[in-house]
């Protein structure tokens, strides 16, 4: 049933609503989710709900590979669990990092029984190296399509579960809590312009990151904190928000996307130019292009803002011609596409926001401080990254907690669903092109002021300075049955959570860097959570009644 109208105003009671009961919801088709779903299935009746009609996430477009040790190696777990433990620069959960290693081969093995093809040299796999990991560990697909084929493997083994079904374009817009416990979710059909209500045992967020809060971004239209926001509004908390990590290689055309360009691609011999023809990163780090991540980036930005550029140089012409489009087919079919062929010509790159490390609190087996919700995957912040996620350990979490997750779907205590859902509980407004036009003016602002205010250098007066900008956007929180407003809706309070954080966190850690506080403090001041409540002071509109998740069961 559509959304019914009276006057300029969409009536906040809606007297049918289409209500669908299920053991659990998944949103997200991410390899989070998907894993979820398919562990979930084992427990009862899932749904997933897809905002696309496509599945398109930052799984898919996951280039390098996948970080894991033998199963029967245990100084190889060891030596991955020390990597990954250096990387977060001392803020990584020891038992989250200890689940995920020692997790990890087993659920490589199972992705194998289930048909991933990963490369291989002869009969051995073929094993990569990326900076900070100190062997070759990085398990690789199709040269530099992994995530792709991880998640199409997911894919035809989720539709081997028929207790497993897929709403696509089905936008999740709150979540439904009562008393404290979240029972479900309310839901836009776009596809029929109707509000339904999901009803669940447990809600999984699976809904991936928040890159499109940023300017530039190697992530997809989709990510845009959907789950993280939905959490906030229902009272959840988040931590380590301040902590995104920024690519330092992304292609700088003015042609073309900010199209990622793996740290693989280092790893393999790629060195770093700047506007001279000359090598700079032995002048930032002893290992050179294969230092850490936030290192190498802001090395990249110091060498653009020295040079008063748009780009650095990452050159692989040196590297034999014939491997190059063997060993990274899409980069290098892409590439072309820009008139740049790998091979022969170094290739403009900058930096561009990739991976949040924070998100909606968990413990190891997924499950957030609101009863009945979890979280997996880049939406939730396990701890196993830390304040730096060492290169190729996405894919990893996401599959082993997307697992853990699935698995605790089946322990969940059964709780009462409501008979009956009489109404939405909040008003929506008419969508008009007036609206639509005013949302996407909102969002390239916010992404333009993110990108320079909150970005790979951040300070005081900067984030003071988009905290003040948000006068200019308090009253824009507003619900409409059009999926770019509500997404701006979650950019804006996603971006409050990541200002937030950064604002309370004063040194210079990981991926987060204050020039006003360039070392990191002595005294470790430990990991920053936030709910809705403690960003009230700076942003006051996220307390509003119009942005609560209060839920309407009768």
């Amino acid at each position: 049933m559509g959304l019914p109208s009276q006057g300029n105003k969409i009536m906040p009671r809606v007297q049918k609503i289409e209500m669908i009961k299920t053991d659990a919801v998944v949103i997200g088709t991410g390899v989070a989710g998907l894993r979820a779903a398919i562990g979930a299935s084992l427990h009862g009746n899932v749904i997933i709900l897809n905002k696309t009609g496509g599945r398109e996430s930052n799984s898919e477009f996951a280039q390098g590979g996948i970080a894991a040790a033998p199963h029967d190696d245990e100084a190889a777990i060891e030596s991955h669990f020390q990597d990954t433990m250096n990387a977060g620069a001392g803020l990584c959960q020891n038992e989250a990092v200890r689940a995920m290693v020692e997790d990890g081969p087993r659920r490589i093995e199972e992705l194998l029984s289930w048909g991933v093809k990963f490369d291989k040299i002869g009969s051995r796999f073929a094993m990569a190296k990326e900076g900070a990991h100190s062997e070759r560990r990085i398990l690789r697909a199709k040269g530099d399509a992994t995530g792709n084929e991880i998640v199409q493997t997911l894919v035809r083994t989720m539709k081997k579960r028929k207790n497993i079904l897929v709403y696509d374009s089905h936008f999740a817009v709150d979540l439904l809590i009562e008393q404290g416990v979240c029972l479900g979710v309310w839901v836009l059909d776009e596809k029929q312009n109707a509000l339904k209500c999901f009803l669940a045992q447990r809600v999984i967020l699976a809904t991936g990151g928040c890159g499109q809060v940023y300017q530039r971004t190697t992530n997809p239209s989709v990510a845009t904190g959907d789950g993280i926001a939905m959490a906030l509004r229902a009272g959840a908390l988040v931590e380590d928000m301040e902590f995104f990590q920024f690519h330092p290689t992304a292609l700088s055309l003015p042609s073309a996307p900010s199209f990622l360009l793996s740290e693989a691609m280092r790893g393999e011999g790629g060195l770093l130019r700047n506007a001279d023809g000359k090598l700079f990163m032995d002048r930032y780090h002893p290992d050179a292009e294969m230092a850490p991540r936030d290192i190498v980036t802001r090395a990249v930005w110091e060498e653009m803002h020295h040079g008063q550029l748009n780009n650095v140089f990452l050159d692989m012409t040196h590297l034999k011609s014939d491997f190059l489009p063997r060993r990274f087919p899409k980069i290098h079919a892409t590439c072309l596409h820009y008139g740049i062929d790998i091979t022969k010509d170094p290739i403009p790159v900058a930096p561009s926001a990739h991976y949040i490390m924070g998100g909606v609190k968990t413990d190891l087996f997924g499950r957030t401080t609101i009863e009945g919700l979890s979280a997996a995957g880049e939406a939730a912040c396990t701890g196993a990254h830390g304040a730096n996620r060492l290169a190729s350990n996405s894919l990893l979490e996401a599959l082993v907690f997307g697992a853990r997750v699935g698995e605790d779907a089946g322990k969940i205590p059964h709780t009462s669903l409501p008979g009956k859902i009489t109404s939405f509980p909040l008003p929506w407004t008419t969508p008009t092109d007036l609206l639509v036009r005013k949302h996407h003016q909102i969002q390239s602002e916010l992404k333009e002021r993110m990108w320079r205010d909150v970005g790979i250098i951040r300070s005081k007066t900067s984030l003071e300075r988009m905290i003040q900008k948000w006068e200019d956007w308090k009253e824009t929180f507003q619900l409409t049955p059009i999926k770019s407003v509500l997404e701006t809706r979650n950019l804006l309070l996603v971006s409050a959570a990541i200002t937030e954080a950064a604002l309370r966190r004063k040194e210079s850690i990981g991926t987060h860097f204050r020039s006003d506080f360039p070392n990191r403090d002595k005294g470790n001041p430990g990991h920053i959570s936030l709910n809705r409540d403690a960003l009230n002071k700076n942003f006051p509109p996220l307390q509003d009644k119009a942005v609560s998740p209060i839920s309407c069961v009768r």
